[in-house]
Parts: structure tokens; C-alpha cells; sequence
């Protein structure tokens, strides 16, 4: 049975797709497993999902230091129900002052504000090697990555002319059309992937919700109110 390793860009998914819903909560084995490969790679076996995020920053967030409570009740829940199967790899975020141009036409060079600039670090390394290194250790027989970010070009890129035997699959975490504002889709990466699902709908999201309250070996984990 082919060997399944699905790589979740965290940041992507978020923005891209489960901000502004009610579905954050979201089981990510589950949509993978029972919803997105059970359709498009039946008879394969998920052997791994890898989760890519960064701590939230309580003093940028939305919600202050909930966002970070509620982010960590929702890694915990993870980790606990799929000990072996849900794998966590954390970046981080650099904050700095940056002075930007004001929005005008024509541009004024001179004519610049200071703002806060917050980057989410490593994410896009730590997915590249990870994938790499996973194939050329031979830890799957098909790849799946979830994102629609182009700096994963050179990853897909690469894996696609050392290791053309490996099946490269692209999830990209978009409304379906028609239902939402739709963006397109990254064809750079689309075009390396031997197939795409070019969006991720509602009802799929729906169904791979974890329950509210999920056993830990210490303190549950339970979903947050305002999710």
C-alpha cells in the first residue's frame, strides 16, 4: 500500500482558508484521511501529517493572549489524540520597525510611515527540508503539500527532478469556486505536482472538526469559545 505524507503550511491554511470561519478547530488528520485522500488516493495508507506553524504573537493578535491560549489548547488537542501521526514543527516570528512608503500615486519615496512588520521565520525552510529529506530517506512513496505559497517552488522543483518516482500532490487550502471569493491557485507549483486539488470545501472542513473536548494526559483540551 503507497506511504502517504501530507505537509500542512500552517500560515497558508489559516489565511488562506479558515480565517473568518468556524472551522479552526479543525481535525487535520481527519480532512486528510477521511475527507481529501480517501477521494483522491484511495488505497494509500497516511503514514504522517506535518503541521508547520509559529507561536501566535498575544500582542498582535486579535484576541490578545487568548489567541495564544486557544492556539496552544488546539496544538495540545492534536498531540493528543494522534501521538504518532500528528508531527508539530514550530518557527517563529521576527518583529521590527520598518518604514514603508504611504500609498499614493505616484509613489513618493519620501513620503514613508513607520510600521510595525512581523514575519513568520523558518516555516518555509523547515517544510522544504523535511520533504526532501523524507524522500531521500524513503519515507513515502507520495507527497502531499498544503499550500499555495511559491517559495515551496524550489522544494517541489527539486524533489520532482531527484526523485521522479515520488508522486508530488498539491493541495491548495482555497474556497471551492463559486462559493467564496475566489483566488487562484500558485500554477508554479501546481505545474511540478503530478496532480492538484485546487480548493477545500466547506462541508469537508465541517466534518473533520475535533471534539470540543479532547483527553490529554493531564488537563483536557477544549475548543475555544469565540472558534
Amino acid at each position: 500500500m503507497p506511504r502517504v505524507i501530507v505537509y500542512v503550511d500552517g500560515y497558508n491554511l489559516y489565511y488562506s482558508r479558515l480565517r473568518g470561519t468556524s472551522h479552526k478547530w479543525l481535525d487535520l488528520v481527519a480532512l486528510f484521511r477521511e475527507q481529501i485522500l480517501h477521494a483522491q488516493l484511495p488505497g494509500t495508507e497516511l503514514v504522517a501529517v506535518k503541521y508547520f506553524t509559529a507561536p501566535a504573537m498575544g500582542k498582535f493578535a486579535s484576541h490578545g493572549l487568548d489567541s495564544v491560549t486557544s492556539q496552544n489548547e488546539y496544538h495540545r488537542a492534536l498531540k493528543a489524540k494522534y501521538p504518532n501521526l500528528l508531527h508539530l514543527i514550530l518557527g517563529y516570528h521576527v518583529v521590527e520597525e520598518a518604514r514603508l512608503m504611504t500609498y499614493r500615486e505616484p509613489p513618493d519615496k519620501a513620503d514613508r510611515l513607520s510600521v510595525w512588520r512581523i514575519e513568520e521565520k523558518q516555516t518555509d525552510v523547515n517544510i522544504a527540508l523535511t520533504l526532501y529529506r523524507d524522500v531521500a530517506h524513503g519515507e513515502a512513496d507520495i507527497v502531499v503539500i498544503c499550500s499555495n505559497d511559491s517559495d515551496l517552488v524550489p522544494a517541489a522543483r527539486a524533489l520532482r527532478e531527484d526523485y521522479p518516482h515520488c508522486q508530488l500532490g498539491i493541495v491548495a487550502p482555497l474556497p471551492e469556486p463559486g462559493t467564496h471569493p475566489h483566488r487562484r491557485g500558485n500554477s508554479e507549483l501546481q505545474n511540478l505536482a503530478n496532480w492538484t486539488r485546487h480548493y477545500i470545501r466547506d462541508e469537508e472542513l465541517a466534518q473533520a472538526q475535533l471534539p470540543d473536548v479532547v483527553p490529554t494526559r493531564k488537563k483536557a483540551a477544549r475548543r475555544p469559545s469565540y472558534w
